[in-house]
């Protein structure tokens, strides 16, 4: 069996080289004699994965001395409870809900403080990012939250929104690592890495140590406290050690590519041929305002149910797989992340010209 073309949301495509590499290493790492599966996360042997992996992420999105990096569990959903216990000190916070995600992230605030919902794209079904240049952030806010990159509506942010001097907390589950971003700007950056990085069951959370304290919203639990995580070094209790070890590979990798400046550029010219082609065809189209797609997710309709069916089928069979699209939006949506490669999307543009076609 050849390997499909795998346009799944996430969990993602993975980088093939990865993948051969870890399978090299399945029964040996590096003369130990055992897998990176079987190995105590107390043993030299992985405390140089972890803090190799650590080290290359820094490297490449140069992050600054004075933010941790966290590897954590519970996926991104965890960070919805987790940001809100950890940072509201005023329990005031400020969120933007441009898709799922952020609604959901919103929608858990409100359990913990006053969450303000300060704009919405949602009388669109998210198919745009607000104007969040003049926004009423509230003067006691904690943080301002966003979604940067929304994976089932395909938008992102193009211009970070104006804070007003607040912490800027980030979703980027599914454009991490897809593009330089100045971490400065941001107090928090978190994703599952499950979309862009690695296998699901770790996330990455970047955060600035003036925001890592003691003071914490009564009843958090210890586990998901950042001091505690922050101050073991990711280790206070037994990490999910083979999926950062295949995060490390893949910053690695990506390192060997060029780095971020290059991983934006092929991001760049592979969304294109895909925007390109919905642009111009009768048949298919894109459901995102032009100046706010997505580099990573890419949904898109014929208008009709049936064929829309009727495409995915055909696409399944042809190896082009996963491509069906989250049931909010209908239609398909491409996922084309970091290991996506450019070939998967030319020849996925071929497939749908010779659809478009047979069923014009």
């Amino acid at each position: 069996m050849s390997r499909v073309y795998n346009f799944s949301a996430g969990p993602a495509v993975l980088p093939e080289e990865v993948l051969k590499e870890a399978a090299e290493e399945m029964l040996d790492y590096k003369g130990t004699g055992m897998s990176v599966m079987e190995m105590s996360h107390r043993s030299k042997a992985y405390d140089s994965i972890i803090k190799e992996a650590e080290a290359d992420l820094r490297d490449l999105m140069k992050i600054p001395d004075n933010y941790k990096v966290l590897f954590l569990q519970g996926g991104a959903s965890q960070q919805f409870a987790m940001i809100p216990m950890n940072l509201m000190k005023n329990g005031v916070a400020d969120y933007i809900v441009t898709g799922q995600w952020a609604k959901k992230a919103y929608q858990e605030a409100c359990m913990y403080g006053k969450a303000n919902k300060i704009a919405s794209s949602e009388d669109k079904t998210f198919s745009y990012i607000p104007d969040c240049s003049d926004l009423p952030i509230s003067e006691d806010a904690d943080y301002v939250y966003i979604c940067q990159n929304n994976t089932i509506y395909g938008t992102k942010y193009n211009t970070l929104p104006n804070t007003k001097g607040k912490t800027l907390v980030a979703d980027v589950s599914s454009c991490f690592l897809s593009e330089p971003i100045d971490v400065s700007k941001y107090g928090v950056i978190y994703g599952g890495v499950q979309k862009n990085v690695g296998p699901a069951g770790v996330v990455i959370v970047i955060i600035r140590e003036d925001l890592i304290t003691e003071d914490v919203l009564p009843g958090t639990p210890t586990m998901l406290r950042y001091k505690i995580h922050a101050d073991n070094d990711s280790l206070y209790n037994t990490p999910p050690c083979y999926g950062i070890y295949i995060c490390g590979k893949v910053f690695k990798w990506l390192k060997k590519l060029g780095g971020l400046e290059k991983m934006k550029e092929i991001n760049e010219k592979k969304a294109k041929i895909l925007y390109d082609f919905l642009d111009e065809s009768k048949l298919f189209k894109g459901t995102v305002r032009k100046e706010d797609r997505s580099l990573m997710n890419v949904p898109f309709v014929t208008g009709n149910e049936e064929l829309d069916a009727k495409f995915v089928k055909e696409a399944t069979a042809a190896g082009f797989v996963n491509l069906k699209g989250h049931r909010t939006v209908g239609g398909m949506r491409a996922s084309i992340y970091n290991a996506m490669p450019m070939e998967g999307v030319e020849k996925l543009v071929e497939f749908m010209k010779k659809f478009e076609e047979e069923n014009a």
